[in-house]
């Protein structure tokens, strides 16, 4: 059975699906409702925007978390998907499906222009490169490149592979392997 973290992080991955909505599109509507208590929210959710239970007590929960760290690294996220790129959000989502069911110990740290995946040490980064892709780097030091599992090159010195995704279809078998494999490496 999964355990508590392994359930949120798995609601977290299915909000957009799940809602209709991206967390950050939800922390921004419950910031602008002023509501302060938990159970407010819940029930604003419910009742102004059908968002079933557990959804809304999960979004209130996101919402109540205290400190800027997580605000700031919700409002990257967002600016990162926002404008020409808002398209790529279902790319990021599908990821993040893949991502958070490797371990409790996957840290998400959001940049300014991409989103570091680390474990002991960054094994991965996902980046909106264009209005028509993403870009997910990873350390895979000893793999050969392949016409999909391309050199890094200039992309992102951080890394030793790029994959080019330009629809949630791309997240496929080839690609959580690799990003299992990056994992398991740091």
């Amino acid at each position: 059975m999964a355990s508590p973290e392994e359930m949120a992080a798995t609601m977290l991955a299915n909000v957009k699906e799940k809602t209709g909505k991206t967390l950050p599109q939800w922390l921004k509507l419950t910031k602008a409702s002023k509501l302060e208590k938990h159970g407010q929210i819940v029930k604003m959710l419910k009742t102004d925007h059908q968002v079933t239970h557990g959804f809304a007590n999960l979004i209130a929960h996101e919402a109540l978390q205290s400190g800027a760290a997580h605000a700031d690294s919700t409002d990257l996220v967002a600016a990162q998907y926002s404008g020409k790129k808002v398209a790529l959000q279902p790319i990021y989502d599908e990821l993040l499906k893949v991502i958070t069911k490797l371990g409790k110990d996957v840290e998400l740290a959001p940049k300014k222009a991409y989103v570091s995946l680390r474990r002991n040490k960054q094994f991965g980064l996902i980046q909106p490169s264009t209005a028509t892709r993403v870009d997910l780097g990873l350390n895979l030091k000893g793999t050969e490149p392949t016409d999909r599992l391309e050199a890094s090159g200039s992309f992102n010195s951080m890394c030793t592979h790029r994959v080019r995704l330009s629809s949630p279809k791309d997240v496929d078998a080839k690609v959580k392997a690799w990003i299992k494999q990056a994992y398991q490496a740091s």
